[in-house]
């Protein structure tokens, strides 16, 4: 499977160098070209640049690395393109809370993985995922042996969260499910689950389980 990367932030770009280290074979968009051509060109030509839509057309799965809202809207209006898509959420719904800390923007006991699973067209697939831990963890967490680290993700269907999963282990880390999109909370900003909740470390598979 071509996995597209859109959005080319500390999450983005981190998440697609993974997969490129991990030998998978990934399309790369932005807003705008420059950013993903100048990534397609660093990468020695293992990347490909592409607009958004053309990603989209490409990739069998769709990695949303931007802000929940631009999500919202990336949604809206590719709608027609996103049917038989597996789209990958990693979005944390937060702004600066005017003390120095984050906030959630939407409300603390709701999800961004239900609200966007909601959103999808027929035939799209929502997993949740690559968006536990930070940039800075996505790279010095990658490929740790004997034990790797965990990335966590939640999915209702198992074909695509096993899809995901695949990615995630060519990325440099153990995927662990925890359950459902219903469950994808929990590994969001705040949740327990998460390096910025009540985890605030990378874990290994051995303790992920003890957690679930």
């Amino acid at each position: 499977m071509k996995t597209a990367i859109i959005g080319l932030g500390n999450i983005g770009t981190q998440v697609a160098l993974n997969l490129l280290a991990g030998g998978q074979q990934v399309i790369v968009a932005d807003h705008g070209a420059i950013k993903a051509q100048a990534f397609a060109k660093e990468s020695g030509g293992m990347a490909k640049a592409a607009s958004v839509a053309a990603a989209i057309d490409e990739a069998q799965i769709i990695v949303l690395a931007i802000y929940f809202d631009a999500i919202k809207s990336t949604l809206t209006e590719f709608c027609s393109k996103l049917s038989g898509k597996i789209i990958v959420d990693p979005s944390n719904p937060i702004a600066p809370d005017g003390s120095g800390g984050f906030k959630k923007t939407i409300p603390a006991d709701q999800s961004s993985g239900l609200i966007l699973a909601g959103l999808l067209p027929p035939g799209a697939k929502l997993v949740k995922a690559f968006g536990t831990l930070g940039a800075g963890s996505l790279k010095s967490g990658a490929r740790r042996f004997p034990d790797p680290a965990v990335l966590f993700y939640a999915s209702d269907d198992r074909d695509a969260g096993n899809a995901v999963a695949e990615l995630i282990t060519a990325s440099g880390f153990a995927p662990v499910r925890v359950g459902g999109i219903k469950d994808s909370i929990r590994i969001e900003v705040f949740g327990d689950l998460h390096e910025f909740g009540k985890l605030g470390k990378l874990v290994s598979a051995k303790e992920a389980g003890a957690l679930l």
